[in-house]
């Protein structure tokens, strides 16, 4: 039988941890809980987590610099909770490399569904050296040819078995999930025009909403990395007005 997921509930109110604890527990989930950072390095040390269900108002260390430290050591699902209608705290998550986000006061039920979603996502990440798939045809078309291993994605290149991104001088940049399942798309689809809904999709397996500015800020931060003025007009990502995005390979 297969393990169930394990969750890890990162938050200084004891009423919250409780009440995921009894209804995730109740849906299957082997649920961990931490009141503050110390407490969750603690508990990372013992067992690493599926998912991790991070508020962001913690006392010390807060979830944005703890999401931070996750992406940068771990491959586990990251969910903030946020406070209702912060925008900012939810851009600065997705940023710093969370999966999602959910506003408190949460439904329990709306969090279970994001928390399935997040698994799905990251049970159908390619184990390392196994061929990526092309985008879904009803999302967008099928690539022209097989993707190599290493490919050059603008003044940059990228290693797709290690999920490693180089500049020209062969040092290695940052790489969050998103950024990487990103440029997996856009190699697949060169001189392709993908929407913001088909970019989300195929990269966090939902739709985009008015105002979502995730993708936006994903790109931003990706040209800065990979253009070679990132200051001029984009020559490799480029917006198409009213359409979305679309990677020119050669930069003409």
């Amino acid at each position: 039988m297969p393990q169930p997921a394990r969750l890890l509930v990162v938050d200084d109110d004891a009423s919250v941890r409780d009440m995921l604890r009894e209804y995730m527990g109740s849906h299957g989930f082997t649920v961990s809980e931490a009141e503050s950072g110390p407490q969750m390095r603690e508990v990372l040390d013992r067992e690493l987590p599926d998912v991790v269900l991070l508020d962001v108002r913690l006392p010390g260390e807060d979830g944005l610099s703890l999401a931070r430290f996750l992406r940068e050591r771990y491959d586990v699902g990251i969910i903030m909770v946020t406070a209702s209608g912060d925008v900012v705290d939810r851009v600065v998550g997705l940023e710093v490399g969370a999966d999602d986000y959910v506003a408190k006061p949460f439904d329990p039920r709306e969090l279970l569904a994001r928390i399935k979603s997040v698994l799905r996502r990251m049970q159908a990440k390619p184990e390392p050296g196994a061929a990526p798939a092309a985008v879904p045809p009803s999302s967008a078309p099928a690539p022209l040819s097989p993707i190599v291993t290493r490919q050059a994605v603008g003044r940059c290149s990228i290693d797709l078995d290690a999920r490693r991104l180089f500049d020209q001088d062969g040092g290695e940049l940052p790489l969050t999930a998103m950024e990487f399942d990103l440029l997996k798309v856009f190699l697949l689809n060169p001189n392709r025009v993908l929407s913001r809904d088909q970019l989300l999709l195929n990269t966090r397996n939902r739709e985009w909403e008015p105002f979502d500015r995730s993708i936006d800020i994903r790109i931003g931060r990706l040209r800065r990395k990979i253009e070679p003025d990132p200051a001029s007009e984009p020559r490799f990502i480029r917006t198409v007005r009213n359409a979305g995005y679309v990677f020119v390979p050669d930069g003409r």
